[in-house]
């Protein structure tokens, strides 16, 4: 440990010009010297009333329900949708009493090989007329999770309706919803298409 020396007086001379010069970060009150001016006040604007939190004691229970941005899941954001189909055919298409009419297996593919499949399916489907086709992609596996950041389960099946609103798929598509248990459930898409003109 090194001790502390006293400096000459051509030392404390330049000591004492050096720290005119210099501004204190923090301010300590019991060592500042009284030749120093005090720091300049600063007036701070009182809170806008509106803006500030009701009363509050110990052991209440609070009173403001705070909202979480937390986003949708996929079924939410698809039921969330607009309706831009007949209601009627939709109802029925929802309680699986319309049978598509083409069907693609996007099972075990990655994203690169489903994407291209996916579409030259609707493509060809829109151009050979057909109104409802079913997209299966499965619910995917529940992987084990090491990060901080969650996955979600199932990347294809929550990249599918992305591709189809997307271009060149997007004209094409009219309503996107999940489809019916017997043709697949939350593993399979309806894709209702629209009229070939």
């Amino acid at each position: 440990m090194s001790r502390r020396r006293t400096l000459h007086p051509e030392e404390e001379e330049l000591w004492q010009a050096v720290a005119r010069t210099a501004t204190p970060m923090h301010v300590m009150p019991l060592r500042r010297k009284l030749d120093t001016p005090p720091p300049a006040q600063v007036h701070v604007k009182p809170a806008d009333p509106a803006l500030r939190l009701p009363a509050f004691r110990l052991g209440e229970k609070s009173r403001i329900t705070l909202s979480h941005n937390i986003a949708p899941t996929l079924t939410e954001s698809l039921e969330q949708a607009p309706l831009l189909m007949d209601a009627k055919a939709h109802a029925r298409m929802t309680r699986g009493k319309l049978a598509p009419e083409a069907r693609i297996d996007l099972h075990g593919l990655t994203l690169a090989e489903a994407h291209p499949d996916l579409i030259r399916f609707i493509l060809n489907a829109h151009s050979a007329g057909c109104r409802l086709v079913l997209v299966i992609t499965g619910k995917g596996k529940q992987k084990p999770d090491h990060g901080p950041i969650p996955q979600r389960m199932g990347i294809l099946r929550h990249q599918v309706p992305l591709w189809l609103r997307q271009m060149p798929l997007g004209p094409a598509v009219l309503q996107i919803t999940e489809a019916h248990m017997k043709h697949g459930g939350s593993g399979a898409f309806y894709v209702y298409l629209r009229r070939t003109r």
